[in-house]
């Protein structure tokens, strides 16, 4: 009966659902079962959903709406809502500090003593810092630092959250998260509002190191911040494969943070993996950590051409395939032009012709055509599209066949990304990519077999299939791990590779690679020769370093 007590005195609005909702018993069991009736209902309290939280509407103010939520689910001393304290612009003289303190010395004096250590740390009580806007006042991002976030506030963030329609960023820095309350603080994100995109927690170990869940296919998450996590290689493993698999990527990530962790090698060759296929991560930091040189060398390879396994080979095949049969069903209108026997004569072959079409194309996308082949291609129309049959056996070269084969547009397209750039000499990446995003915007339907990092252009050696690499990575903080001189060899080759890549491709737009790349506290001397030529090459690319001489420039010339 204690429990029965103390339950209405924890929240004064309590007995009003509880007399709601026991009405029916107060028929049946009288007078004793409504008074047990507000025990069952006080249960749930707190949780997901309570009941007296329910009936209150949230304003979207969210100092009014926690203190409300907390008051009616219980709790009495609850923290906060308070602005984020911001860096004074200049150092505040002593005088005026002594008189703040002295402000918040006399603010606490009502509910503590003065001498007490309470009042002379008022910056460690649990409170929720706001940034707001300075327009309209509203809040822009949440820090919670060093007090314990339970199932239960997480439920009420779960209401009070959801209304703030100019939330950007939450950051949760030592709140004692386990794999149970991050499900739940996961399951909050998309009830926030679209511009909610960056996620902080840092100062949270989990045992499970669930934290790849943050970055899930649905995720809207832009910025990823999970420092000082002792996140070690099995963690490295589960993030890796949340950036990319064979068949799925992330596509909303652009920054991760995964400085001050315990990964090693095999944990970098993990994240490694996963940017083979990522074209969306724009900055990483696996700095303070414990990458030697092994872990340097994978993560410098996919920065530059590397090679296909073999089941990468089949799935870019099988990308192709399907690329083509997408064609195929886009265009009926112009294959009912052609003449009914060249379609009787086509469909017979249909198969056998477009699987021979993705290896012959896989194999000769590399392979220079002359010039005036092209521009005939060109000028026939879809006379490009009977290469489609030369695939079965003919050779590309042979164009007197493929003016009769007219009504084979859907075999001849596959080829269209693979043979229109051979009208110059350069790589047959701007057309290919090109008519890539043309039919994404056409077909609509799976548009991320069109975008899939395995139909780039690839280069074939020696019968091997080598894909240009990740290009799209801009930023790499590798600071303070392991690395010695024989990695710093791989980032020099990478640099090297990047460096020419991006002279030839000056002219057109896409991304060229690397602009920073920060080695240094590192396992090696500043003024070893590979180092020094890294950054060297990275100098011009750096676009902070390119910053500072305008500035000296514009100064120089004001005064």
């Amino acid at each position: 009966m204690s429990g029965e007590a103390s339950a209405p005195g924890a929240s004064p609005r309590a007995p009003r659902p509880g007399t709601q909702k026991s009405s029916g018993a107060v028929t049946k069991k009288g007078d004793r079962g409504a008074k047990e009736k507000p025990a069952t209902v006080l249960q749930p309290v707190g949780e997901e959903e309570p009941k007296n939280p329910e009936e209150y509407q949230c304003t979207g103010v969210l100092e009014t709406d926690f203190a409300e939520l907390c008051t009616r689910s219980g709790y009495t001393d609850f923290p906060k809502v308070v602005p984020r304290p911001r860096p004074h612009p200049a150092f505040v003289p002593s005088a005026s500090m002594s008189e703040k303190t002295t402000l918040d010395d006399q603010r606490l004096s009502g509910s503590c003593s003065l001498n007490s250590l309470e009042s002379k740390y008022v910056f460690f009580r649990p409170t929720i810092q706001v940034e707001l806007e300075s327009e309209d006042k509203a809040v822009k991002e949440i820090y919670i630092r060093g007090w314990k976030v339970e199932e239960r506030i997480l439920g009420i963030f779960s209401k009070c959250l959801p209304p703030l329609s100019q939330l950007q960023a939450i950051n949760l820095w030592k709140v004692g998260l386990t794999d149970k309350t991050l499900t739940t603080f996961i399951a909050l994100l998309p009830l926030c509002a679209s511009t909610l995109r960056k996620v902080s927690l840092e100062g949270n170990p989990l045992p499970e190191q669930s934290y790849h869940k943050l970055m899930a296919l649905d995720s809207t998450i832009s910025h990823l911040s999970l420092r000082n996590n002792n996140i070690d290689d099995h963690g490295a493993q589960l993030l890796g494969q949340a950036l990319s698999t064979l068949h799925s990527c992330n596509r909303t990530l652009v920054s991760l943070n995964l400085g001050f962790n315990h990964i090693g090698d095999a944990g970098a060759g993990y994240i490694a993996d996963g940017l083979r296929l990522n074209r969306a991560l724009l900055w990483l930091s696996l700095a303070h950590n414990r990458i030697q040189d092994q872990g340097a060398l994978k993560l410098a390879e996919v920065l530059r051409p590397f090679e296909l396994t073999h089941t990468e080979v089949v799935e870019r095949r099988r990308l192709l395939l399907e690329k083509g049969s997408q064609e195929r069903s886009r265009s009926p209108s112009s294959s009912r032009h052609g003449d009914s026997k060249a379609e009787r004569e086509k469909n017979p072959l249909m198969g056998v012709s477009n699987a021979a079409l993705a290896e012959k194309s896989d194999k000769t996308s590399t392979t220079k055509t002359p010039k005036g082949l092209g521009k005939k291609k060109e000028k026939s129309g879809n006379g490009v599209k009977k290469e489609e049959k030369s695939g079965s056996g003919q050779s590309p070269t042979q164009g007197t066949p493929k003016k009769e084969d007219a009504t084979k547009v859907g075999k001849g397209k596959v080829t269209i990304p693979e043979q229109k750039p051979s009208k110059g000499k350069g790589p047959k990446t701007g057309n290919k990519e090109k008519r890539s995003f043309l039919l994404e915007s056409e077909l609509v339907a799976e548009p991320s077999e069109v975008l899939s990092p395995l139909l780039e252009p690839a280069e074939h050696r020696e019968g091997k299939v080598f894909m240009p690499g990740n290009k799209v990575l801009l930023h790499l903080n590798l600071i303070r791990n392991r690395i010695t001189e024989v990695g710093l060899e791989g980032f020099l080759a990478t640099v090297q590779h990047q460096a020419q890549f991006s002279k030839s491709k000056s002219a057109s737009k896409g991304p060229v690679g690397l602009l920073c790349l920060s080695l240094a506290k590192n396992c090696f001397s500043p003024q070893c020769p590979p180092y020094t030529m890294i950054q060297e090459l990275m100098l011009p690319r750096d676009p902070i370093s390119k910053a500072k001489p305008r500035e000296e420039e514009t100064t120089a010339s004001s005064t």
